[in-house]
């Protein structure tokens, strides 16, 4: 969406259109659950883990930490990364609130 399109969104919009974004492909949700689930700093146990290339990997893990999502610290040659609970809680609150929303069946076409 162009820049000068965003305007005419409330904030809430905008960042759970963003949060999407950045949850928008199966590697990433696949990054996400195993920090999750191990709940520990990992490096470079995800090419194993997910059985994709390093460089892919990557990639993928510069966009979760550009929004935020995930964290990472320098550990000798490698970074080690794991969940922003901050921004974790963040995203949650706002998906919470979209999809609070009661909708009753048969109201529709």
């Amino acid at each position: 969406m162009g820049a000068t399109k965003t305007d005419l969104f409330t904030k809430q919009q905008n960042d759970i259109a963003n949060m999407a974004k950045a949850l928008a492909h199966p590697a990433r949700i696949a990054i996400l659950q195993h920090l999750v689930k191990i709940n520990a700093c990992i490096g470079g146990d995800l090419v194993e883990e997910l059985g994709l290339a390093q460089a892919t990997i990557s990639q993928h893990l510069k966009e979760l930490k550009a929004v935020g999502l995930i964290q990472g610290t320098v550990e000798g040659t490698s970074i080690c990364y794991c969940i922003n609970p901050k921004t974790w809680m963040q995203y949650r609150n706002l998906f919470d609130k979209f999809f609070d929303s009661s909708i009753s069946e048969g109201s529709c076409c």
